[in-house]
């Protein structure tokens, strides 16, 4: 009888172990103060973020939101985004947030446009970094998401793909993404780092996701700042202007001598916008 209690008692240990470890979010909290949720962009870890929650944990409870798949955290089954969608949510409510403002990089500006969009979530402002309601609708033609399925050509590519290949294109990618030398290595890595599958099917999750209805919802201040490079600042403002029509009102800046990495090309000019938008009523 004993064994088979210690039997199940193992059963259990190691099945509440496997839920803890297989979550959609992972998060750090450090500060006191109304709420700030820091999402990170694709394959990215939230200490992305440690040096602007250093300037901001004296007077702001933050949250640092670290993804399934990335940053060393274990996978999660598919779809992988509308799990990280509903965690969030989840979180928030189970914390019981308010005031919150929600600061986004790339995929993480399009997660917080969606949940400012949904009124249970208290989110008073959203800042913006370099991020698009709809990624997909920039990048292919004709653009309609269920168009979009895991099991394609350019997956099973990308999926199949060698690991020194696969470097080669962490290499380039992380070169376009930032300006900063140091940070392209960051980038690479984390890019190198990121579980494959969740890399692959995760991305297609990351296209499909058009939150430009959804603008429509959000009546609280929302700062966009934008990265200058590659483009140039007249095809950005084209480009925001088009993606953002359904939005009513909103702080657009243009970071110059930046790319999508903004706070690692121009760190005191991101800081300095951030806070700026936090003293926003």
């Amino acid at each position: 009888m004993k064994k088979i209690v210690f039997i199940l008692a193992f059963f259990l240990i190691t099945s509440i172990n496997a839920q803890k470890e297989n979550q959609p979010i992972h998060v750090t909290t450090s500060g006191k103060g109304n709420p700030i949720l820091f999402i990170p962009g694709f394959t990215v870890p939230g200490d992305s973020w440690k040096p602007i929650v250093q300037q901001l944990e004296a007077t702001y409870e933050c949250h640092v939101i670290t993804l399934a798949g990335f940053g060393g955290e274990k996978a999660i089954e598919f779809p992988w985004l509308p799990k990280v969608n509903e965690a969030l949510e989840n979180y928030i409510a189970h914390k019981k947030l308010n005031n919150i403002t929600v600061i986004g990089h790339s995929l993480g500006g399009t997660i917080a446009t969606w949940l400012a969009s949904r009124e249970q979530n208290n989110i008073k402002k959203i800042i913006l970094v370099d991020a698009l309601p709809a990624a997909g609708a920039l990048m292919i033609p004709n653009f309609n998401p269920d168009y979009l399925v895991y099991e394609s050509p350019y997956n099973n590519q990308q999926l199949a793909m060698s690991a020194s290949n696969f470097e080669k294109l962490a290499d380039a990618m992380s070169k376009g993404m930032s300006l900063n030398e140091n940070a392209q290595k960051k980038i690479k890595n984390w890019i190198l780092q990121a579980d494959r599958k969740t890399y692959v099917y995760g991305y297609t999750d990351y296209l499909k996701f058009d939150v430009r209805e959804h603008l429509k919802n959000i009546k609280i201040p929302v700062t966009l700042l934008a990265a200058e490079k590659p483009y140039g600042k007249e095809m950005v403002k084209q480009t925001y202007e088009k993606q953002y029509s359904n939005l009513a009102k909103y702080d657009f800046v243009i970071a110059e001598n930046a790319a999508h990495f903004i706070m690692f090309d121009q760190p005191e000019w991101f800081l300095e916008q951030v806070k700026k938008s936090l003293a926003l009523k």
